[in-house]
């Protein structure tokens, strides 16, 4: 098999490590003998799609026997194999696939993030377990793993391994992709360890989902759970860059439309038409699981056959159930459930030559399944929740020239991309009926036209696009990382600085306060945003060294810079964004003035902050501030826009602007910014030596008046027009200390001199021996 080229040009030198809880091989026992099967999951059918050859990929997962079963030399034999297949095991114990597998993934995970809370279980001994399990994932990633390696983690069962990778290789490539809906924070608030659930996932550098609902509940819960905000479904943590983004899974495309040809498939189509003659017939292809909603669908057939007796005789249902978790208590009375409704539902109708449903619990060879979707009229596809569902496209694929009407739910990521299906509340039987109903009426010309715009919808993005997709983006974000990496300041660059600082004759430091000298409060009056003794002893020192001009430039009004920093040494102090300058121990105002404006401004911040609660408002000098940073985040964000609106209409074409911060607005007149300030400054002198230190907006207008030869720094990860950029606070502090006291050397570096010196010496005495 060989690499698409795409794929090749994408991971060029890098091995790709695909890791998932199964591998695309199942090893059994019978009779004694171990046997090898491949599986026909979903996403060991979407990674074999992709056509990597076992050079470039292996596939790391559990292969499906519990290690309990099996001896030193079986395992022995089993990783061989599966190694010749391009496979590594992870071998777990029956106890763990009881609490890990069956336990918090299967009870715990899936019941919840599919909205079904009433059967999730929480136990704590299900939680230790899938801890451990992934921890015996990592273990063996970090065997295989190189520098080069990409790693693409698969679904909730390994939702803390991205970041078990990320602690103990922190340079790696991981993607993370979730198969299943991410529930909104609403209901994921109900997991005891979601916060550990969550970063998890964020020591991922790309975390893929089927669509955008789930990335905004993703992100919605990342915010609300453990406080990392969002722009663009780009997070920065720490340094690093997340994204989170859609990549709706397709299907072999061509595997399916090009099928029907098959004569396999063809000899399977002319039994079953010859078997259901004269029949209309409605399919239904499930896993069994109760989220897949097939009692409603068999309710809403009863109901049809009910109240519809023209279509006695004339339509069959065909349900396959495709066997699932089988050992699960929920599943067994699930399909017992099921049997029972199809047992009484033919019991009622069914005539001598006529049963109204045909159920099959089994597994559907390729062929068999392509001749049903080609002979059903109607594919009843209406999970209660669903990631993705790829049995409807797989219909709609199978009859890419031919007629047929899919039935869709509303619920399933796959309703974004198919919207000529007939939509209905898979909750709604009599939607369901009534759908069912249309489906069987539409003439032939309408089924072919929404077929034909489904057919080049899907055929456009297959599960091949897919993954190349995510891998790309993956790949890219990794080069976005490295790029910035080279920007953030180490020991080299400050080196560089402390170097220039010392031969300069004339220095200018320009500092942001909150969120550069001291950390950003949750309070904006908190009386923590004090400056500490160590860094006004910092701030003295800077000042008081000869030729050195340090302006701290702030928002903050004039009168607390003045009470924190003001008996600073020689220090500089803006307030309030340039409004007020104090230069020499003396302080000027601006003579613009807003007093007339703040009449009109702040009746609308008043009117929306009475009905915000967490949010304030703040009056300076010159202009307005709306504080959010405690409205909690979906209000925040209603409110933020309304009354962004609301300015807009009420300032427009005024000398007014208004700019959005971090958790604030703020009105303020468009020629008071520290840009402008700043300008003045270094217009009016002669420094060889400048830098300038902030971490919001209002300090990027600093830096695009700065020289050439500035040394513009960013506090964050955020995207700006600095040249360099520093974690946080503690970076700042540091690197300003190192411009004034160098680094402590090494014990070994230190004693270098005097060990070459001692060298030499006795080298000569040596000489002088000899003679």
């Amino acid at each position: 098999m060989h690499i698409l080229p795409v794929m090749k040009d994408i991971l060029n030198d890098k091995n790709l490590i695909i890791v998932s809880n199964r591998l695309p091989v199942t090893v059994s026992k019978e009779n004694g003998e171990l046997v090898y099967t491949s599986s026909s999951g979903g996403l060991a059918v979407a990674m074999s799609s992709l056509g990597i050859s076992n050079e470039k990929m292996t596939w790391v997962g559990w292969p499906g026997i519990a290690s309990d079963e099996l001896s030193k030399s079986e395992r022995l034999q089993i990783t061989t194999k599966l190694s010749a297949m391009g496979c590594l095991p992870v071998f777990l114990s029956s106890a763990q696939i009881d609490k890990f597998y069956s336990g918090y993934a299967n009870d715990t995970i899936w019941p919840l993030f599919h909205y079904f809370q009433s059967y999730t279980q929480h136990n704590a001994d299900y939680w230790l377990s899938y801890k451990n399990v992934n921890e015996l994932f990592r273990d063996e990633i970090e065997k295989l793993s190189d520098q080069n390696s990409l790693i693409w983690i698969h679904d909730y069962h390994l939702m803390l391994l991205p970041k078990m990778l990320r602690t103990i290789m922190p340079n790696s490539t991981i993607g993370f992709f979730l198969h299943i809906p991410f529930p909104s924070y609403e209901v994921f608030r109900q997991l005891p360890n979601g916060d550990q659930l969550l970063n998890g996932l964020l020591g991922a550098d790309l975390v893929g989902f089927h669509i955008y609902d789930y990335v905004r509940h993703f992100l919605s819960s990342v915010m609300r759970s453990v406080g990392h905000d969002s722009k663009y479904g780009v997070l920065h943590l720490s340094g690093r860059m997340v994204k989170a983004d859609a990549f709706p899974i397709g299907i072999d495309y061509d595997r399916f439309a090009s099928a029907k040809k098959n004569k396999v498939t063809k000899k399977y189509q002319k039994e079953l038409s010859k078997h259901y003659k004269d029949q209309k017939i409605i399919l239904s292809v499930d896993r069994l699981d109760y989220s897949k909603g097939i009692i409603k669908r068999l309710e809403a057939f009863e109901q049809l056959l009910e109240s519809n007796k023209k279509y006695h005789k004339k339509i069959t249902m065909i349900v396959l159930a495709v066997p699932s978790r089988s050992d699960v208590d929920t599943y067994k009375e699930l399909r017992k459930t099921i049997e029972l409704a199809v047992s009484r539902i033919n019991g009622l109708y069914s005539t001598v030559n006529w049963t109204p449903i045909n159920y099959q619990y089994r597994n559907t060879p390729f062929n068999e399944l392509v001749a049903l979707y080609k002979l059903a009229d109607v594919a009843l596809v209406t999970p209660l929740r669903d990631g993705m569902n790829l049995v409807a496209k797989e219909y709609v694929a199978a009859n890419s020239s031919d007629t047929g009407v899919l039935v869709l739910s509303e619920m399933a990521g796959a309703i974004d991309e198919l919207h000529e299906a007939i939509k209905v509340n898979p909750n709604d039987v009599d939607s369901i009926g009534q759908a069912i109903i249309a489906a069987l009426s539409m003439p032939k010309k309408e089924q072919k036209k929404r077929l034909k715009i489904m057919n080049a919808r899907i055929s456009e993005y297959t599960v091949q696009k897919w993954g190349n997709d995510f891998i790309e983006q993956l790949v890219e974000v990794k080069a976005l990382q490295i790029h910035k990496g080279k920007s953030l300041i180490d020991d080299n660059i400050t080196n560089d600085f402390r170097e220039d600082f010392k031969r300069s004759k004339k220095r200018l430091l320009l500092l942001d306060y909150d969120g550069t000298l001291v950390r950003l409060q949750s309070d904006y009056e908190s009386a923590k945003v004090k400056p500490s003794k160590q860094l006004s002893g910092l701030l003295t020192k800077l000042t008081n060294r000869k030729g050195t001009d340090v302006f701290v430039i702030s928002g903050r009004p004039h009168k607390i810079l003045n009470k924190w920093l003001g008996k600073i040494g020689t220090i500089n102090l803006v307030a309030e964004h340039g409004a007020w300058v104090k230069i020499l121990g003396k302080w000027t105002k601006s003579p613009i003035s807003i007093d007339s404006h703040k009449k009109i401004i702040i009746p609308i911040l008043e009117k929306i902050t009475a009905r915000t609660p967490g949010a304030d408002i703040e009056v300076k000098t010159m202009s307005v501030v709306w504080h959010y940073r405690k409205v909690p985040t979906e209000l925040a964000y209603i409110r933020k826009m309304s009354l962004l609106r609301e300015l807009n209409e009420t300032i427009d074409h005024s000398k007014l602007s208004i700019h959005q911060g971090s958790k604030i607005i703020e009105v303020k007149p468009r020629e008071i910014n520290k840009g402008k300030i700043i300008k003045k400054i270094i217009d009016e002198n002669d420094y060889d030596f400048i830098m300038c230190i902030g971490d919001d907006y209002t300090d990027e207008d600093m830096f695009s008046v700065l020289p050439q030869h500035a040394n513009t720094v960013r506090v964050g990860h955020e995207p700006t027009t600095a040249k360099y950029w520093v974690k946080d606070v503690d970076g700042v502090l540091k690197l300003l200390n190192r411009l004034i006291i160098p680094k402590k050397p090494n014990v070994i570096d230190a004693i270098k001199p005097t060990v070459k010196k001692g060298i030499k010496k006795a080298a000569k005495t040596g000489k002088k021996l000899i003679k």
